[in-house]
């Protein structure tokens, strides 16, 4: 993965949020490339229950300032940044007071999902595509982890399909576990549609569901990861119909071997 560019979108990444799949993935997978002289960068939402103080996250001013509109309301993007001590990796946060200052991640105290996460999902991917812009570096392949990501490659195939940054990059999405009972708002369809994404490609979010989330990020990926040894039936019957290439799930003893293969001899070849 020498001189590769990697760009690792996550929903969640450790140390800054507890362990799960999601979450050690998010670091154990930039760590392996940044080993093996890759170039890396991690994008995460700034959820308000991460201690700024303790983790040392700054605002990036250069990279903040933009509004993006999301539902035609206009909503300030902030830019924060931390290194991951010991490991000289860098992580970005997108942060915005009305989505993401609340002190948790997805859920109220009752467990309930905030009715807002949908706005959030499409907030971050398009905050996500806006500073990598602002950075300008080309990523040669797009690492996607988590479902409140899974919209960026919809929107990066659809809404920002003729950024010439992207031209060449390739989209991998892993497919976890990690998923959340019910539906997101019922009006995500329509607040996707506002941006001028085709209907048909996601109209199966009129059910904002995980499955059907996880389902859009497939048929927009060019390459998928099964993240955890169990994933719904549902998701594993979508995967092998999509008929795009698989890297079939690895602990985490094994992956490091699987994961460079993957990316040199399938997606990147």
């Amino acid at each position: 993965m020498k001189d590769k560019r990697i760009l690792y979108v996550s929903s969640e990444v450790v140390p800054y949020l507890p362990e799960t799949e999601i979450s050690s993935m998010s670091f154990e997978a930039p760590r392996l490339v940044n080993q093996q002289g890759g170039q890396i960068r991690i994008f995460m939402p700034r959820y308000g229950n991460i201690n700024e103080r303790r983790h040392q996250l700054h605002e990036v001013i250069r990279l903040s300032g933009i509004n993006l509109v999301i539902n035609d309301l206009d909503m300030p993007l902030i830019i924060k940044v931390a290194s991951i001590p010991k490991e000289r990796i860098q992580v970005y946060f997108i942060d915005n007071d009305e989505y993401f200052k609340r002190k948790a991640t997805l859920t109220d105290e009752d467990g309930e999902l905030f009715s807002d996460n949908d706005e959030r999902a499409i907030f971050f991917a398009k905050g996500v595509i806006e500073t990598v812009k602002k950075l300008n570096w080309s990523p040669d392949v797009i690492h996607v982890h988590g479902w409140l990501a899974s919209l960026l490659p919809v929107y990066l195939k659809e809404y920002y399909k003729d950024e010439p940054l992207f031209s060449e990059s390739k989209i991998v999405t892993s497919v976890y576990n990690q998923s959340f009972n019910n539906t997101l708002n019922k009006d995500m369809l329509n607040k996707i549609k506002f941006d001028n994404i085709n209907e048909d490609a996601v109209k199966v979010l009129d059910e904002p569901s995980y499955n059907n989330l996880m389902k859009v990020a497939i048929d927009y990926s060019d390459a998928l990861i099964v993240g955890s040894e169990n994933i719904p039936e549902d998701l594993k019957a979508y995967l092998e119909a999509s008929e795009k290439p698989i890297l079939e799930y690895k602990n985490r003893d094994e992956f490091g071997e699987a994961y460079t293969t993957f990316f040199n001899n399938t997606v990147l070849s």
